[in-house]
């Protein structure tokens, strides 16, 4: 443990944190989102199974699930290595890349992509939500979950020498099952015995972020090295919104570039906009959280790839931090999202 401690664990190796650079938290390179696919409005079936022309690009915006090719992200290998060499030519530096068993990682391709591009990807460890774990990882102790997910960090994952850097996204839906709360203990014994940062995708309700950080606490994870996802689809009441994060993890708005009408996996959320999501980093920032504050896009669809006409991996860099100078964020203030955040976050204890 002593080789890890103080560093940052990417797929080419280890590096220092000072290495690291302007960092997007929570992205996804290679993946497939087949888990969650969702139908297409009735009448709608002939446009979702040919959907990638000028004139569907609206479409695919506000229905990306309803499409099961725009959900093979991991077919766009040559797309996603040319991006990262945009965004790194943007001034990006490092990317976290959140996929876990049940959604198709790819730790070569990770490797090599890093390799091609020099942006330093730091890979994820561990499970994603209920619906994507096999019957034997449902069957499995915690303490095999445990031996796993510590594996995959100190020896590697999926029969390769390549070592994750982060212990998630873990995945939980709403109401938590079973599996994923035996998974979530998995995770605070694993970040117990290794100092490691953490990363979790709560369900789409305002009560999950918390309960997460009950269970972790409960089982000895670490929340000051714990970065709770989504919280832009999550949590909407100000009140609340400062309620959990006197809970003390880092506070991630990661779905820049995402804004949709209707948002299938519930309805009752309306997804901000990116001018939304600004704001509601200003009134963090304002209430003194700057320092627990990360960002990205976490994208994981083709349609937001610019080969479709979408964002990109650069979009934070190119658009969200320039309208955050001009809405009362100082340079420093940026740099810390950036930079110092997730430096201090994915430096090993």
């Amino acid at each position: 443990m002593s080789q890890l401690s103080g560093k940052v664990q990417t797929v080419v190796g280890l590096v220092d944190p000072d290495q690291l650079g302007r960092t997007m938290t929570h992205e996804h390179l290679t993946m497939s989102f087949e888990c969650c696919y969702f139908p297409p409005p009735v009448g709608d079936e002939a446009v979702a199974e040919d959907p990638f022309h000028m004139q569907h690009m609206h479409w695919l915006r506000q229905n990306p699930y309803a499409c099961h090719e725009n959900l093979l992200l991991q077919q766009e290998t040559a797309a996603v290595r040319d991006e990262l060499l945009l965004y790194r030519k943007a001034g990006g530096g490092t990317i976290v890349e959140n996929t876990t068993k049940g959604i198709d990682r790819d730790l070569p391709t990770l490797r090599q992509m890093a390799k091609d591009t020099g942006v330093h990807i730091v890979a994820g460890a561990g499970y994603y939500v209920d619906c994507t774990h096999t019957e034997a990882t449902k069957k499995m102790s915690v303490e095999k979950l445990t031996d796993i997910i510590v594996s995959e960090v100190l020896h590697g994952a999926d029969g390769t020498d390549i070592r994750c850097g982060v212990i998630g996204e873990i995945g939980t839906g709403w109401p938590i099952t079973e599996s994923e709360a035996k998974v979530l203990r998995a995770t605070a014994h694993a970040q117990a015995q290794l100092g490691c940062p953490v990363i979790i995708h709560p369900g789409r309700n305002p009560a999950a972020p918390a309960e997460i950080v009950r269970i972790l606490q409960e089982a000895g994870g670490d929340i000051s090295k714990t970065v709770m996802s989504h919280l832009d689809r999550t949590i909407f009441d100000d009140g609340e919104l400062l309620e959990f994060a006197k809970l003390g993890s880092y506070l991630e708005y990661d779905l820049f570039g995402t804004e949709m009408l209707n948002y299938p996996y519930n309805l009752e959320v309306d997804m901000p906009s990116d001018n939304q999501r600004v704001k509601a980093l200003a009134f963090l920032v304002k209430e003194g959280y700057e320092d627990k504050i990360v960002i990205a896009h976490d994208i994981h669809t083709k349609n937001r790839l610019t080969k479709y006409g979408g964002h990109g991996y650069s979009h934070i860099l190119k658009n969200i931090v320039p309208k955050m100078l001009t809405r009362g964020f100082s340079q420093h203030q940026v740099d810390k999202i950036l930079i110092d955040n997730p430096k201090r976050w994915l430096t090993f204890k």
